[in-house]
Order: C-alpha cells, then sequence, then structure tokens
C-alpha cells in the first residue's frame, strides 16, 4: 500500500510518496509567494497555491512510479483564511496567519467575550493571528465578499474540497479558529451568533484521519493514478510533524527549526491554567484522538544564522564553497568550544513565547576588544537554546513536562548544536530518520484512515526511526546552567531601555 503525504505551508508545498515503512518512494517541493502590500499585511494567491499543490503531486507521484496509490492526507499552514464561492473560486486573497491587519478585531472579540473566557472556551486567547478574527475582517471591510462567501475555508478543507471532498476542516484546524469550543468539540454557537457569523459559513468539523472522499477523476487522470484513491482529514502542519516525529504520548517534543524555532507537545486533557494564558500557549487538538497540543514560539530561529551569514560570514561563504561543504557548518566548526564568552538576546523581531513582547529588541552583551565573529556564532547557537529553556520551564510550571526533544529542520543537520541543545536543556536530544515529519505524519493519517495501520500508534511504530541521540554533558551542563542564570535577566534588564527605543 502507497500513500500520499501532502505539506502546505507558507512559502511553498511538497508531496511525498510513502511505503507504509515510511520510506519515501517519490518527492516533489515548490516555493511560492507571501504578498506584503502594507506593514502588518500577508497574503497570498490560494489559486497558486492549489496550481503548485497539483504540480507537488504529480511530480512526487512520476517520480515515485507508483500509479496504485491508496490515500493522501495533507498537514497545512495554521490560521490562513480563504473566502470561497460555491465553485470553490477564492474571492479574495488568502489572509496568512501572519497578517496582523485584524488588531482591532482581535480586541472587539477580548471585549465581548473576555480575553481569559475566550481562551477558556476555545484555547486561544484573542490575538490577530486568529482566524475568526480575519472573517470578521472581511465582514466588517468587505460586505459583498462577506455576503457572497460560500464557506471561509483554511487550507485544510480548501485543499481537500479541490481534491474532491465535501467541505470538511479536521480538528486541529477547527480548533485553531478561536470559534470551536473545545471540550465539546463543536463550533461555538456562542461566539458565532454574538459576532453575527453563521455555522453555514464554516465547513464541517470532523477529527483527523477520517475517510472524507476520493479524488476528482479529472484530477486522478493528470496525476496519471488510480481514480480510487482516497482522501482522508488530516491536520495543522505542527501537529502533523508532531506526529510524523512520534509525538504522540506526553513528556515529547517536536522542536522545528526553520526560520522561527516551534517547540510542540502533546498532552492527555485540556490545558487552559494562568500558566497557558499569560505565557501565550494556545491549547487545541492533536492529530490523535483524545489527546491536545500546544507549542512556544521563538520568531527568531534559523534567521538569526542567516542574518550572520549574510553580514559578516563571507569568508566562510567562501571557504565552504570551494571545500564543498555547507556554509553553516564551516562557520560552527570554528566557533570556540565550550560555553562561549558572549551572549545574544534573539529578539530581533519582538520576543516569542512566553512574553510575546513585540517592543523587546535584539541585544549582543559581553563584547571585549578580544571578541571575535565566531563568538558570535557560539552566542547564536547558545541564545536559541536559552530561550527554549525558557519555555521549558514555563510549560513545566503549566503542568506539561518535556524530558525529550526530537528535532527536525536545519539544526538538525549539526551535532555540535544538537549538544548543545542537550547540554543546556538537560533533556535528551534526537535526530528522526525521516526529516519530512510533516509529510510524514499527514502519510500516518492517510495509512491509518484506510486500515493500513490499525492505529496511529502502529502507524508511528512502523515509520519513525531514530538517528542520533545526544545526552547531557553532566560538567558542561552545569556551566551553561551559571549562564543560564545570568541569561534569564537580560530581557527583563532590557525592558523598558527597549521600549524607549
Amino acid at each position: 500500500m502507497y500513500l500520499i503525504g501532502l505539506d502546505v505551508g507558507t512559502t511553498g508545498c511538497k508531496a511525498a510518496v510513502f511505503d507504509l515503512d515510511g520510506n519515501i518512494k517519490g518527492y516533489g517541493f515548490h516555493e511560492y509567494d507571501v504578498i506584503c502590500e502594507k506593514p502588518g499585511y500577508g497574503e497570498q494567491d490560494a489559486s497558486r497555491v492549489w496550481e503548485l499543490t497539483k504540480y507537488v503531486i504529480k511530480k512526487a507521484i512520476k517520480e515515485s512510479g507508483i500509479k496504485e496509490i491508496k490515500a493522501l492526507s495533507l498537514s497545512v499552514q495554521g490560521d490562513a483564511v480563504i473566502p470561497v464561492d460555491i465553485r470553490l473560486n477564492p474571492l479574495h486573497n488568502t489572509l496568512l496567519g501572519m497578517d496582523y491587519r485584524t488588531v482591532k478585531e482581535a480586541e472587539l472579540c477580548g471585549e465581548i467575550f473576555g480575553d481569559r473566557e475566550i481562551f477558556n472556551q476555545t484555547g486561544m486567547r484573542p490575538h490577530p493571528m486568529n482566524s475568526l478574527t480575519k472573517i470578521l475582517w472581511f465582514k466588517e471591510n468587505t460586505p459583498d465578499i462577506f455576503k457572497n462567501t460560500y464557506k471561509f475555508m483554511t487550507y485544510a478543507d480548501f485543499i481537500l474540497s479541490k481534491l474532491g471532498a465535501e467541505p470538511v476542516i479536521d480538528y486541529t484546524m477547527a480548533s485553531r479558529t478561536m470559534a470551536f469550543d473545545l471540550k465539546e468539540r463543536k463550533w461555538s454557537k456562542e461566539i458565532l451568533d454574538k459576532l453575527g457569523i453563521s455555522e453555514e459559513q464554516l465547513s464541517k468539523a470532523v477529527p483527523s484521519g477520517e475517510v472524507v472522499g476520493t479524488i476528482h477523476e479529472a484530477l486522478a487522470e493528470e496525476f496519471g493514478i488510480s481514480k480510487d484513491m482516497v482522501l482522508v482529514t488530516g491536520g495543522h502542519d505542527q501537529t502533523c510533524a508532531a506526529l510524523g516525529a512520534g509525538v504522540i504520548r506526553e513528556n515529547i517534543a517536536i522542536d522545528s527549526h526553520g526560520t522561527a524555532e516551534v517547540l510542540s507537545t502533546a498532552f492527555s486533557k485540556p490545558m487552559c491554567n494562568d500558566y497557558m494564558y499569560n505565557g501565550y500557549y494556545p491549547c487545541y487538538i492533536h492529530t490523535k484522538k483524545d489527546m491536545y497540543f500546544s507549542f512556544s514560539l521563538n520568531h527568531i530561529g534559523g534567521i538569526l544564522f542567516k542574518w550572520y551569514r549574510d553580514n559578516f560570514g563571507a569568508v566562510e561563504v567562501k571557504e565552504a564553497e570551494e571545500m564543498g561543504v555547507d556554509a553553516y557548518a564551516r562557520m560552527i566548526e570554528k566557533a570556540p568550544k565550550g560555553p562561549g564568552p558572549l551572549m545574544i538576546l534573539p529578539h530581533f523581531n519582538g520576543s516569542g513565547t512566553p512574553y510575546c513582547d513585540l517592543n523587546s529588541k535584539g541585544a549582543i552583551l559581553g563584547l571585549t576588544m578580544a571578541s571575535t565573529r565566531h563568538d558570535l556564532v557560539k552566542a547564536i547557537l547558545e541564545c536559541l537554546s536559552y530561550e527554549l529553556k525558557i519555555n521549558l520551564e514555563t510549560m513545566r510550571n503549566a503542568g506539561i513536562t518535556i524530558n525529550e526533544l526530537r528535532c527536525v529542520g536545519g539544526a538538525a543537520k549539526s551535532p555540535e548544536w544538537m549538544q548543545i541543545k542537550a547540554d543546556i536543556t538537560g533533556c535528551k536530544v534526537a535526530t528522526l530518520k525521516v526529516r519530512e515529519a510533516a509529510c510524514l505524519g499527514a502519510a500516518i493519517l492517510a495509512g491509518s484512515g484506510v486500515g493500513g495501520y490499525a492505529s496511529i500508534d502502529e502507524g508511528v511504530e512502523k515509520t519513525v526511526f531514530i538517528k542520533d541521540v545526544y545526552m547531557p554533558n553532566e560538567k558542561t551542563s552545569q556551566l551553561y546552567q551559571e549562564k543560564y542564570n545570568i541569561y534569564k535577566e537580560i530581557y527583563p534588564s532590557l525592558k523598558s531601555i527597549n521600549e524607549k527605543l
């Protein structure tokens, strides 16, 4: 049996054909644009995303040479909203999760329901990122579009519907909208009624891993596959990546390291306590039945290293080209061993969780005439792990204990970086055999939906394998703990200065 795992992200989409053992048989990827016409705006051409989604599916199938594919499921970016007509034609560009034009609408939700009350019911505190605020924006600013919209869709229901399903949205995506009752697992009539939004304008909410249709015959012919391929509900990209990393029980987290760094974990009951609320941690539904999900977010992850490379790393970039090696690996190789002499506050675009302080700024501390650019590299690797440790401690206070990190993304290529993470956080750190965790998670959902796996747990057992493991070094961890105690003082010490700046 063969499965397709599709991942529709913010800046690109990818598809992979898997066998039941998690081996990739074919792969396709393509980037697309984000439209930023004004500060705080982030839009996308949903029709273009759909065309490129078809392209990567065709590419993966062609590379695999397999025509009998049993099922497809998908992982998608969160919070984006697409108003569509009854023929599924977009009536406006997608408003992405990163589109923050809806500050006023988020504040309105807080005024009507109370910030804490809406968090208690939905697991999401009012924020312009949330899908509900974007639907409200359409209602207030484009009344004709609002009136003519058949459904306000996320990429989850949009792509599935274009492939051949009825309009359905999985629980993980529905529970990120701020309009879904977390405990009742249904759209909140109270919230929708008070805001003048009809439930008919939203897709039907169903669990992840449910069969919801078969592929359109015309698309099956276009893809060169059997017209019997089944469509299965997927999930939010963070939950699918967690599934593809085996994060289906408590005390494990996936550390996803791309432009931003996201730490995601699962737990067995809703967590909407003060630590979760004050730390800006969402609580929503996981792809695995009866489990819940949350994540921390550091806006500045790998992009900080890119900033260093572009501004200070020209020598190493040139050396790497001549040696035929990765430029980042070359930079890390030259960094000093052991805890470095400098510290960086990586708030170059404000802080992420648990502070979510948009006024915070980046800072470099400890500079002397003896400082080198190689010290800066070491400080970058360390500061991101210090931020990770702050979130691990805050989550522990909320009742979520994490002992093991499973890393995916650029940082997972570097043994040195993995060891730093282990030494600073005190956690076991592991990398994975299959690095395309979100695609694999979607494929596991597809397989469990059609009986390829008896359960999601069996799907994980058959496909998710650890590659390398890094354990904390006791002596180095003690040295880092001393530095971490200093690091925790930097943000509060600079807070008032950064507000003035």
